[in-house]
């Protein structure tokens, strides 16, 4: 028996942001190992506008195609299963004499920043977990 749909888009959402994140530390976290590399070029994992775009393009923002009969609207982004975000290049601006551009401070701020954006999201998940199990629990 499939569940798709069993639980709202937020869910699915919140589950893509958190997979995402984990890769975009793995990254950040490979710049740090790397700062004294020479010619080390870093990285990190850019998805929030693909994923704004298949949020919007996903039934969730207003004008989506409700019925198979309607016409979807031009410009309509992908599903969010298929996010995967694209990995860029973050070179800091004054490259060192070896030819690497990791700033160690930068890349801590990035890592703190996607940590609190990740805990963020598995708070707001948790949140949304509890409330289905008041709903199950019938308000218990």
């Amino acid at each position: 028996m499939p569940v798709d749909g069993i639980f709202s888009s937020t869910v699915d959402i919140l589950g893509k942001s958190l997979d995402l994140r984990a890769k975009n530390h793995n990254h950040i976290s490979a710049n740090v190992a790397n700062a004294e590399t020479p010619g080390y070029m870093p990285t990190r994992l850019s998805f929030e506008s693909e994923l704004k775009d298949a949020v919007k393009g996903n039934g969730i923002s207003k004008g989506a195609v409700t019925h198979p009969r309607h016409i979807p609207l031009k410009g309509k982004g992908g599903s969010v299963e298929d996010v995967t975000g694209t990995v860029v290049e973050t070179p800091a601006k004054s490259v060192g004499v070896d030819n690497n551009a990791v700033e160690l401070e930068n890349e801590m701020g990035k890592m703190a920043e996607n940590q609190i954006m990740y805990n963020a999201s598995v708070q707001l998940l948790g949140k949304k977990f509890e409330g289905l199990k008041y709903a199950i629990k019938g308000g218990n």
